[in-house]
Order: structure tokens, then sequence, then C-alpha cells
């Protein structure tokens, strides 16, 4: 195979349909653009999603939903996750490195969801009533 003996499929390039020229060609006069108005003429347009005056769709439905700028500080961190850390005080940096919370994250909070038994030291890490209470029964600390 040579790259002079390369063509495309049949039917992949369609030929141009050649406009304006006379009456005998089926595209004369007003070139398939039908009589008058804007759209018949050149440089004629409109917006998109016009709708000729009426209300357009896209403003017509209600705005749902809202995408917090501050969604990729936030974190939260689960009780269960904290007993890996044993004697090692939990604080921000360790949360990251890690791996249970976003490198960007600059708020995070510690949630009672699961159970802790080992004693963590947390420090400068805010946590749920019902986690400092979990950690402190485990005989943990919350600073």
């Amino acid at each position: 195979m040579r790259l002079n003996d390369l063509r495309s499929s049949k039917g992949a390039r369609k030929t141009a349909k050649r406009v304006g020229r006379g009456p005998g060609s089926d595209m004369g006069k007003t070139c398939g653009r039908g009589v008058k108005g804007q759209k018949s003429r050149s440089g004629g347009y409109h917006k998109v999603g016009f709708e000729g005056g009426q209300m357009p769709l896209q403003r017509r439905l209600p705005k749902r939903g809202f995408n917090s700028a501050s969604r990729e500080l936030r974190d939260e961190v689960r009780l269960d996750a904290l007993a890996r850390f044993g004697d090692e005080a939990v604080t921000l940096e360790s949360l990251k490195k890690a791996g249970l919370i976003r490198n960007k994250a600059s708020l995070v909070k510690i949630i009672k969801a699961g159970e802790i038994s080992v004693a963590v030291k947390v420090d400068g890490v805010p946590a749920t009533a019902g986690a400092r209470a979990a950690i402190e029964a485990a005989g943990g600390s919350v600073n």
C-alpha cells in the first residue's frame, strides 16, 4: 500500500452543492433559501436558542442546584479512619500525608462515623460533639 493509493471510503466526502448557477440547476435564483426574510439574506442570523421572540426554553425552565466554590477546600474524616494513627498526633498535615483528605483541603472536621478503640491525640482539627465524646471515651484527647 502506498500513500497515493489511499482513498476515502464511499460517502465519506459529499460534493458541495453549487448554487446560483441558473434555473436549470434546481438551485438558481434564490439558491434554496426561500423567499425574503432574515435567513434569506447574506449575514442573516439569530442567537442560539432564539425562538422568534418567545421566551427561550433555557430561560423558561427554573434554575436548579448550586456548586459551592469552597467544596474543594472542605473535607471530613471518619472516626474509624483515625485508628491507624495510634500514638502519633492527628494534624491537618498528617491527614493529608495519610491520604485521608485532599491536598487542597483546609477546612477539615472529624465526624462520628464508625467506632474508635485506640487512644488518639487530635491537634488543630475540629471534631463534632459526638466524635469528641467518642475519642475521649477511648482515652484520647481533642485540642
